[in-house]
C-alpha cells in the first residue's frame, strides 16, 4: 500500500486476520527473540498500576517509573521509580504525587523518562482531576534517578510528552510527541519542540484529521532512512493513524489511516539501530458495529522497513485478561537489545526483552 492510499473495510478486515494468523503461529515461550519476561512492581502496596515508561541512563543502567494508587483516576495514584542497576532492579519508591499547595490532592498521570546525552534524566508527569484538565509536569535527576530536584509545572498551552518519550533531532533539538482530549472538540495530535535543551518549548500542531476525520493521541516519532519522520498515534477509530514530516517536525501531514487495527489504545515504537522500525500494540478490532474499543489483548512486537508495511514478530501476551495488557514504552539499549515495559492487566508492570537480531520480518 503506497503512502496515499488508504485502507478500505476489506483490507482491514485482511489485516487483522493477518495479525491473527501471526499470533497463532507463535507464543512467547518458544519465540528465539525473547531474551526475558519479568515483573518490576512485585508485592506493590496499591492495587492497580498503568502507564510505564522507561529510559537508559548509562550502557547497562535503566529507570522505569508508571503511575499506581487504588485505581486510574483516584487522588492517592502516584508516580513510582525503579532503576536497574548492577545487575537487579531496586524497589520502587513514589517520587512524585498530584498535591498541591493547599493540600487538595489530584491523581497523577502518565509519566514519561527522558534521557538525554549529557544532560539530566527528566521525568515528564501529568496531574489534574481527567485528561481534559489535566496539566504538565516535569523534574529532574542529576544521578540517574536515585534523587529528584523540585517539580515544576509547563506553562500552558504546553503538556509536555502526554505518553511515549520524546526524541533528538539531528540539530540537536528536542520533539516532544503529545496531544490533547478535548471534551467540546475531541482528540488531536501535536508536538512540542525545544532548541535550548528544554528551556523554552515552541508548539506545533494540532495535526489535520484528515479527510477519515481520525482522532488522534499518544503518538511515537520514527526516523527513515530518506530523512522523514514518521508519527504513528492511537485513535479512537479502530485503526492506528499515521503522519508524516519532510521538514524535521516543523510541519506534519495529516493524519491517515494505516491497515493496522487498534482498540483505542496506547502503543509505542522506535527506530532501531539497523533502520528498521519496531512497534509494539494491540492488534485487536473494535467489536461488530462499533468504531472504537475491544480487548487489549494480545500485545504483540511489528518491525517495518518502511512503516508502512508491518509484520507482527513476536507475541509479547495472548491469554485473554479482563484488563489486558496495554501501554508499551519500547527503547533500544547502548547493547542493541530492545526494553519493552507494559501493564499487565492493571496490577503488575512487566519487563520484557528482545533481540531485535531475531525478529524476523
Amino acid at each position: 500500500m503506497s503512502l496515499h492510499q488508504h485502507p478500505s473495510a476489506a483490507a482491514l478486515a485482511l489485516a487483522a486476520a493477518l495479525a491473527g494468523a501471526a499470533i497463532a503461529a507463535a507464543g512467547p515461550d518458544r519465540h528465539p527473540a525473547l531474551r526475558a519476561v519479568e515483573v518490576l512492581n512485585d508485592g506493590a502496596p496499591y492495587p492497580q498500576c498503568h502507564a510505564s515508561t522507561i529510559a537508559e541512563t548509562a550502557p547497562g543502567r535503566l529507570v522505569a517509573a508508571w503511575f499506581g494508587g487504588t485505581e486510574e483516576k483516584a487522588p492517592d495514584v502516584g508516580i513510582w521509580v525503579t532503576r536497574f542497576e548492577s545487575g537487579a532492579w531496586t524497589v520502587p519508591v513514589e517520587v512524585a504525587t498530584g498535591v498541591q499547595p493547599g493540600g487538595l490532592r489530584h491523581p497523577t498521570w502518565n509519566p514519561v523518562l527522558f534521557a538525554p546525552p549529557g544532560r539530566p534524566l527528566l521525568l515528564f508527569y501529568k496531574v489534574g482531576p481527567s485528561p481534559r484538565e489535566w496539566w504538565g509536569m516535569v523534574m529532574a535527576s542529576r544521578d540517574g534517578g536515585r534523587t529528584w530536584g523540585p517539580a515544576r509545572r509547563l506553562p500552558a498551552p504546553l503538556l509536555g510528552p502526554i505518553k511515549n518519550k520524546p526524541v533528538m533531532l539531528p540539530d540537536g533539538s528536542w520533539l516532544s510527541p503529545s496531544s490533547t482530549e478535548s471534551a467540546a472538540t475531541g482528540w488531536d495530535v501535536h508536538f512540542e519542540r525545544s532548541r535550548d535543551h528544554g528551556r523554552t518549548w515552541s508548539f506545533v500542531g494540532p495535526l489535520a484529521r484528515g479527510p477519515f476525520g481520525l482522532q488522534g493521541i499518544q503518538p511515537s516519532v520514527l526516523f527513515h532512512r530518506d530523512g522523514r519522520l514518521q508519527a504513528i498515534a492511537r485513535t479512537r477509530n479502530g485503526v492506528l493513524a499515521s503522519s508524516w514530516s519532510r521538514d524535521n517536525g516543523a510541519t506534519w501531514s495529516a493524519l491517515e489511516p494505516t491497515a493496522l487495527p487498534n482498540p483505542n489504545s496506547g502503543t509505542d515504537a522506535v527506530t532501531l539501530r539497523d533502520g528498521r522500525q519496531l512497534l509494539v500494540y494491540n492488534p485487536s478490532t473494535p467489536p461488530p458495529g462499533a468504531s472504537s474499543g475491544g480487548p487489549r489483548y494480545p500485545l504483540v512486537a511489528a518491525v517495518s522497513d518502511n512503516g508502512v508495511s508491518w509484520t507482527n514478530a513476536v507475541v509479547l501476551e495472548d491469554q485473554p485478561m479482563p484488563d489486558g495488557y496495554a501501554y508499551p514504552a519500547v527503547i533500544q539499549s547502548a547493547d542493541n537489545l530492545v526494553h519493552v515495559t507494559y501493564t499487565w492487566n492493571r496490577r503488575r508492570i512487566k519487563h520484557a526483552i528482545l533481540d531485535p537480531s531475531a525478529l524476523e520480518q
